[in-house]
């Protein structure tokens, strides 16, 4: 439970908040590559609170900037993309992807007036099809070599979602082992030829039991929370048998993603990222050690249930997210269809737009949620105060960073600990890509 006070302090992240001041430190996912479209590649966003205008040049580098235009205000996401940057349609003013004013037609022909204006601009760069900025001041932290990050594109695939509620509560259900035996049971298991692209549906690692089938039946995790480099590794076992133990590790990655394993062989890290105080995108990154991506498949089975351009859930509070009493009585434990991240809407946002923590009563089980907000709090309370938080690091410290490991997997109950790492590095040692990557 949390103090009125201490609730604000880490759910609002407008500038000058707090909380704000925080994530302004971190790079940021922004869009997705493919909202950039080859016809006209250029996206408004809003992020913490504040709107801009993404684009691509016509020399292919990326820009982000100030989305009302330095003149008088007017909306740069309509700009025209020509002559080496964004031109506003008020005035013809001209950005390129520096903020600097390259061009005022309207000016007389000898005027130097633009060399003195220079919009807004934020530093940007494309990680497997996810565009980052960076709305903080000063030199950007070096990025980890995280496998979503280093590994080729081939092997990665990139989507995102809209959750109408704060982020805090959003990113605290990814790092809640305990709620998928709950909120995620289905009834029935899936082919596991027919899980390709499903979270929850395929097998766990190196055995024929279902992820479905251990989540369904072992409803008492035990979790473990370890602290790393990178913010927290949370391990959650549970026992099926005298001789077997399922073991699910999963990572928080400071300030708020996580990685999480979704299949023998994916993985996915995820970012919640605030629109503003009552509002979030997750953006997340699929990673296979496997075979290269099945893109267009994964594309198309989250379209049916996305509708674009906001990438909001077809299934969402409007229509009740799509319950069905029937289906809530026999197939799945909500009543809300199989896509687990529509379970996680409802759960989030039926909270509220900002979840009331001085009502909450947490349980044994939460212990990494009361883990990550300690941690959270004390990187605010060290940002007002200039001093160092995790991962805003350099590039040394940025090659050391790799994994993070994740799995699903059936262990010996007696040796779990060395399965997990065993079964890491054999998939690792079997991947194309990953075989050069230390652990």
């Amino acid at each position: 439970m949390l103090t009125a006070e201490q609730n604000e302090r880490v759910t609002r992240i407008e500038p000058n908040t707090p909380c704000g001041k925080l994530l302004r430190r971190y790079w940021q996912p922004v869009s997705l590559v493919e909202e950039l479209p080859e016809k006209r590649p250029v996206k408004a966003v809003r992020v913490l609170g504040q709107d801009f205008v993404v684009f691509r040049d016509q020399a292919g580098r990326y820009g982000m900037l100030d989305r009302a235009c330095p003149h008088r205000g007017a909306d740069l996401a309509f700009g025209r993309l020509e002559n080496g940057g964004i031109r506003c349609l008020f005035h013809g003013w001209l950005f390129d992807v520096t903020g600097q004013c390259l061009e005022m037609p309207a000016e007389p022909a000898n005027s130097t007036f633009c060399q003195r204006i220079k919009q807004a601009s934020y530093p940007i760069l494309e990680k497997n099809g996810v565009l980052f900025g960076y709305l903080g001041t000063g030199t950007p932290p070096a990025m980890p070599r995280f496998d979503c990050f280093v590994a080729p594109s081939e092997y990665t695939f990139a989507f995102k979602g809209l959750m109408e509620c704060n982020w805090l509560q959003a990113l605290e259900v990814g790092i809640d082992p305990a709620h998928a035996s709950y909120l995620h049971r289905f009834e029935s298991d899936e082919d596991a030829g027919q899980a390709y692209g499903k979270q929850f549906r395929d097998t766990s690692a190196g055995s024929t039991i279902s992820i479905t089938k251990v989540m369904r039946e072992s409803i008492r995790p035990e979790i473990q929370v370890h602290q790393k480099d990178y913010g927290m590794q949370l391990v959650s076992l549970r026992r099926l048998s005298s001789e077997q133990t399922h073991v699910r590790i999963t990572n928080l990655v400071f300030p708020q993603a996580f990685v999480i394993p979704m299949s023998s062989e994916m993985t996915i890290t995820q970012w919640h990222v605030p629109v503003d105080d009552t509002s979030c995108y997750w953006y997340a990154i699929f990673t296979s050690f496997g075979r290269p991506v099945d893109k267009e498949t994964m594309r198309n089975q989250r379209l049916e249930l996305y509708e674009l351009p906001a990438y909001k859930a077809r299934r969402n509070k409007s229509n009740n997210y799509g319950y069905d009493v029937d289906e809530q009585r026999r197939d799945t434990y909500t009543g809300m269809g199989h896509d687990i991240n529509v379970h996680d809407n409802w759960a989030v946002e039926s909270q509220g737009p900002i979840q009331d923590r001085t009502r909450e009563h947490l349980g044994s089980t939460d212990k990494a949620i009361a883990a990550y907000r300690r941690l959270l709090i004390d990187a605010i309370e060290k940002t007002s105060v200039g001093e160092p938080v995790p991962m805003v690091i350099n590039e040394a410290v940025a090659l050391t960073l790799t994994g993070p490991e994740s799995i699903d997997g059936i262990a010996p109950s007696g040796r779990w600990q060395e399965y997990w790492r065993e079964c890491e590095l054999q998939r690792r040692r079997g991947s194309i890509w990953a075989s050069s990557q230390a652990l």
